[in-house]
């Protein structure tokens, strides 16, 4: 049974994506005129009561509807696929005609939805979704919004790997995988092991010669960062170093680590058969060269006086601590302790409202987020680590065939895409994205996509 907390909970607008939302009240109207079987044959009860094929018949009605609904359904994913070509193609005018913006009507029915770096073949992934959830069978609960999620997913997985394919024939293919760390390739708080399933899937995308990173909020700087993070991936690293690691000496190094969001870069290193520290010199962005410092300084200083002032306000001296770190500032509950879920968005929304209107460093890029049990402020964001990589792999001069690597050529694997405290939604502005629940279900994106690429 659904708690009232949880559907409460479920409808507030900082946790809702408005895309999906949207295409699952389009959804709705069919449940709701042709999924109801006691209506679909008017009259047919009083009809076949007394038959003795009366189980038959309603078995024959249900297999009838079923088909119908999936007829509904996938209608409405193909003209919202349209919608989604035509934003693309939009896009694409406005980009060669920057002076006069045309707004695309996918645009003007969901103003919040963001750039599509592909084409998205829903009315394909919904067909497969269906096969697997039976979606359009269910006669009491609508399409959700983990259904229309998951076939978003879906979709965008189809599209990389027909670009990964065709890519001789149209210049492009996936070259990038990331991924988000907890709850996305380990519970939260926990660490990758050797027997992990994910690990096999990760070392064959290395296999396949792309690059691999996963690009975290758990920010370890230098030198210290290697021991860190090697606990945090100990199941990864360990694998590929076994006697029986398939990878040659340039696909290992293809696993990265940008930590912080996007502040410490971490790179697999042959010679020390454990991550190297990549100093700021050799990949920071332009834009994060140019940060003032002192302003960094000004921005930890006054997010940390007001996390004092939270941390008071609700009570929470003697169960959190607030953690000081170069480029992060965060509150954690102590060993033994909880931070409610209400006090962790509570918290996280007034650390937003308080970058927006006290701190005028419009050039610094600054991300607020609940962490699941924790509220972490962060210099950089993940929009900003992923196009890091993009510019420093294709610094090695060895590997220019594979360069410039493309927005639509990225793919990012995160657990936090809701509008608002949550990291893994920057990534969206440098990388076509999918947005899992935990461990199991990026496994079987993973299985998804390597299956269609090989």
């Amino acid at each position: 049974m659904t708690s009232r907390y949880r559907v409460e909970y479920a409808l507030k607008s900082h946790r809702r994506d408005e895309f999906i939302e949207w295409i699952k009240g389009l959804l709705a109207v069919p449940f709701v005129l042709h999924a109801d079987i006691e209506n679909y044959d008017k009259g047919f009860t009083e009809h076949y009561t007394s038959l003795e094929n009366y189980d038959f018949y309603v078995e024959t009605q249900e297999s009838v509807i079923a088909a119908e609904c999936r007829k509904r359904y996938s209608e409405i994913f193909a003209d919202v696929e349209k919608l989604v070509d035509h934003t693309i193609f939009m896009d694409e005018i406005n980009e060669r005609n920057p002076t006069k913006v045309a707004v695309s009507r996918l645009r003007k029915l969901v103003p919040s939805v963001g750039r599509f770096f592909t084409a998205l073949p829903l009315k394909e992934a919904f067909d497969i979704e269906d096969e697997r959830r039976c979606i359009s069978k269910r006669r009491l609960v609508s399409p959700s919004f983990n259904d229309v999620r998951v076939i978003l997913n879906t979709a965008q997985v189809l599209a990389l790997t027909r670009i990964y394919k065709d890519h001789r024939k149209i210049g492009s293919k996936l070259k990038l995988v990331t991924f988000d760390g907890d709850v996305t390739l380990y519970e939260d708080g926990k660490s990758l092991t050797e027997n992990d399933a994910v690990v096999k899937r990760l070392i064959t995308l290395l296999s396949m010669d792309l690059f691999v990173s996963v690009v975290t909020a758990a920010g370890y700087p230098g030198e210290s960062g290697i021991a860190k993070y090697y606990e945090r991936l100990k199941g990864l690293i360990d694998a590929i170093n076994s006697k029986d690691c398939i990878l040659t000496s340039t696909q290992k190094q293809n696993l990265l680590v940008m930590g912080g969001e996007s502040n410490y870069l971490f790179r697999y290193d042959n010679a020390t058969k454990n991550f190297k520290f990549v100093d700021a010199k050799e990949w920071h962005l332009p834009i994060m060269l140019r940060w003032d410092n002192n302003k960094i300084i000004h921005i930890m200083q006054t997010i940390y006086k007001h996390l004092v002032h939270l941390q008071a306000r609700f009570q929470l001296q003697e169960t959190t601590s607030i953690v000081r770190k170069e480029r992060s500032i965060g509150i954690i509950p102590n060993p033994g302790c909880k931070i409610l879920r209400e006090h962790l968005e509570e918290m996280v929304l007034s650390c937003s409202n308080k970058l927006h209107e006290s701190i005028t460093c419009d050039d610094i890029k600054v991300c607020a987020f609940n962490g699941g049990s924790d509220v972490w402020v962060d210099i950089g964001d993940k929009s900003l680590g992923v196009e890091a990589l993009q510019k420093y792999l294709c610094q090695d001069q060895t590997i220019n065939h594979i360069c410039p690597i493309l927005k639509s050529e990225s793919l990012h694997i995160g657990d936090q895409f809701a509008s608002l405290g949550a990291n893994d939604y920057k990534a969206r502005l440098s990388a076509c994205t999918v947005w899992i629940a935990n461990p199991r279900e990026t496994v079987a994106i993973l299985d998804d996509l390597i299956g269609h690429l090989l």
